[in-house]
């Protein structure tokens, strides 16, 4: 009877502990399937299609060449180079900086309310912040129009004109993506010991050398992912350009980003070859770039 006593106890804590491991090996199976199906597969056939000509032979480099010689080629990589450097400036500076106020507010009404404002436009689809600020930045409708017009600006034309474009796409980028980031960096500052912040506080550290000297540095891998995830975004820059192009006639181009490049080459050109070069360029530099943050930064180095 003991022994029996003893020994249903223990088939029962084996079957309990070896249930959570299947669990999570469903869920991760499930991603899996999804990376291959939407990811992994769709990848290879790019790689497959910049590789051959129309006929499927092998044609080297050559799909490449014919993209890089194309007139409208430079000028993309210098757009998308430009908007780049807005977007992920402002992308550290004012996340990490309105992180840092958030923070200061601790977990007051007011500092869940802000959270709650700030998250708020990342739950509209990216067509739809563009339509959204296609009436913001229209003058004759526009609830700002007094600011536009007391920039100089008095048409939607002179608004989306083309040296006015970086600043435009990193404002609707922002106002887009930039609420969740300040989420996630207020939740990886709540994870800093309060005891490391009061040990600054009594050796006399203010609010600026606490934020610079401690705060910034622990934030350092979640900054060094954001700007990962953001740089390979922001080199994938289409819906924003494809529709101010639509809106204004034409005034801002189709042709202003290396993806609607990529997509005239495939639907107006009927050339999918040299549009999966394209494709490939930019996964091959966004996984360059990617190594290159994470083998700088540390970020898989145990704290």
């Amino acid at each position: 009877m003991s022994t029996a006593a003893v020994a249903r106890p223990v088939r029962t804590s084996r079957r309990r502990t070896r249930w959570p491991g299947r669990a999570g090996h469903l869920f991760v199976a499930a991603y899996v399937v999804l990376l291959i199906a939407f990811g992994v597969v769709p990848t290879l056939y790019a790689v497959y299609f910049a590789f051959t000509d129309a006929g499927d032979n092998f044609a080297g480099f050559a799909n490449f060449a014919e993209a890089a010689s194309d007139f409208r080629y430079l000028s993309a990589v210098g757009h998308v180079a430009l908007y780049l450097v807005f977007w992920l400036a402002s992308l550290v500076v004012f996340v990490v900086g309105l992180a840092l106020l958030l923070h200061r507010l601790r977990s007051g009404a007011a500092s869940r309310t802000l959270r709650f404002l700030y998250y708020i436009p990342g739950a509209l689809a990216g067509s739809a912040s563009v339509l959204v600020w296609l009436f913001m930045l229209d003058p004759s409708v526009s609830p700002v129009s007094f600011l536009l017009r007391a920039l100089g600006f008095d048409t939607f034309g002179q608004v989306v004109a083309p040296g006015n474009l970086p600043v435009l796409f990193t404002l609707i980028a922002f106002w887009t993506g930039a609420g969740g980031w300040i989420v996630v960096m207020y939740g990886a500052l709540n994870n800093i010991s309060p005891d490391l912040l009061e040990a600054a506080r009594i050796d006399g550290a203010g609010v600026w050398q606490t934020a610079w000297r401690i705060q910034i540095p622990l934030l350092r891998k979640w900054i060094v992912y954001m700007v990962i995830l953001a740089f390979a975004g922001g080199t994938q820059l289409f819906v924003e350009p494809q529709l101010l192009s639509q809106a204004s006639v034409g005034v801002a181009g189709h042709d202003y980003s290396l993806n609607q490049l990529s997509y005239d080459f495939a639907f107006q050109n009927n050339n999918v070859n040299t549009a999966a070069a394209i494709s490939v360029e930019l996964l091959v530099i966004g996984l360059a770039v990617a190594g290159v943050f994470v083998a700088r930064s540390g970020f898989f180095d145990a704290d």
